[in-house]
């Protein structure tokens, strides 16, 4: 029975792994560098809010191929979301972490089954996926 269980969830992981699409990439407005100065005269710029990068995040999370593995508070394949975050403090060095494993893929945090790589994120979008999936235990960025 074992051998039957571990033999379908290694079809189940490379099926996903030859399906998943690994997110798609955002098009980027392109300003003209007399925009560009413009924008800067008027005010200094300021990066998106933590809350803001938590709300794309999630976008990213569900636009993508997290939910065949992940659900926010119930183990599937891989932990729950909310699992991972008690697990990680909510800090700029596991953001970085999370974030080089969503691109790289891994295993053996969480047992032996393999989480896939998604090498066609950016590092700026897996870093707000993993700050969504850090905000899930309630705990703010410090």
């Amino acid at each position: 029975m074992k051998r039957i269980l571990l033999f379908m969830t290694a079809i189940c992981m490379t099926t996903m792994v030859m399906m998943s699409c690994g997110g798609g990439s955002k098009k980027e407005e392109v300003k003209s560098e007399e925009d560009a100065y413009a924008d800067n005269e008027i005010a200094e710029p300021t990066g998106p809010s933590s809350e803001d990068m938590i709300a794309e995040g999630k976008t990213l999370v569900d636009a993508n191929d997290c939910k065949t593995c992940h659900h926010p508070t119930n183990k599937i394949i891989g932990p729950s979301h909310t699992d991972v975050a008690k697990k990680y403090e909510f800090n700029e060095a596991n953001v970085q972490l999370l974030a080089d494993k969503i691109i790289a893929g891994g295993s053996g945090v969480w047992g032996e089954i393999v989480m896939n790589p998604h090498p066609t994120l950016s590092h700026g979008d897996a870093e707000k996926m993993a700050r969504y999936v850090l905000s899930l235990d309630g705990e703010k960025e410090h």
